[in-house]
């Protein structure tokens, strides 16, 4: 296979890094998790951030008495029962595209020497919903996605292959920038030797990100895109 130019692969997550869908989407996959499975435990106080769908199903069903195994037989039902109300309920005057975004993505879009992609939690079809709100959609041809294992550590690899597959080009993890807001997706740079660049736009604070381990730190992507060496280039 013929290498494409492309020599970096940037990797973004989605909720709390490109956009904010607030507190609807909660209410939406709760919705679902009652629909599936008859109930959940409280999620007043429940942390998400930085955690793959499967992993927040599993923490919010295991109360109700059920084992791994039944709960994960039942991921696909559950996935479409959200992606169907996600499609339906996700109200765009509710959410917030964050500072910067579309014009460091159509930026990086032109670029010879970068491709880019996904790597977030959610599974693939909602986060096309939760993308599509703001046609970022387009930006994107590959990911990997909460569908790709429980533990967000399992997906680095995952995007790395797809990120091969797409450009014809393997990337070393020297090669790659994992872009994210909470300090999971800090430890799954770190643990796939990926470098990471933290966005103090979610929950997690520009200190916590940093003794998370991030290698850059910024407030949002717009401040990101005008100072990091890569998105600046």
């Amino acid at each position: 296979m013929v290498e494409s130019a492309v020599v970096k692969l940037i990797l973004f997550d989605v909720d709390g890094t490109l956009l904010r869908c607030g507190v609807q989407v909660r209410d939406l996959f709760t919705g679902a998790l009652t629909e599936v499975f008859g109930g959940h435990a409280p999620v007043d106080g429940f942390r998400f951030a930085g955690k793959t769908d499967p992993q927040i199903v599993l923490e919010l069903v295991r109360p109700l008495g059920l084992d791994d195994g039944a709960i994960l037989a039942r991921l696909p039902e559950m996935r479409e029962a959200y992606r169907r109300r996600l499609a339906a309920g996700l109200e765009r005057d509710r959410m917030e595209l964050l500072p910067g975004v579309v014009p460091l993505l159509e930026r990086l879009a032109e670029r010879d020497d970068v491709a880019i992609g996904l790597l977030t939690g959610n599974w693939q079809a909602t986060a096309q919903v939760k993308l599509g709100r703001f046609d970022l959609d387009r930006f994107f041809p590959f990911g990997a996605f909460g569908d790709d294992g429980v533990d967000r550590r399992q997906l680095a690899p995952v995007a790395l292959d797809r990120a091969a597959a797409t450009t014809g080009r393997r990337f070393a993890p020297a090669d790659a920038l994992i872009i994210g807001d909470s300090h999971r997706d800090v430890d799954c740079a770190r643990a796939a030797g990926i470098p990471s660049l933290a966005v103090a736009t979610g929950f997690a604070t520009p200190g916590a990100l940093a003794r998370a381990g991030a290698d850059w730190v910024y407030p949002d992507l717009e401040r990101a895109a005008r100072e990091h060496p890569l998105l600046a280039a």
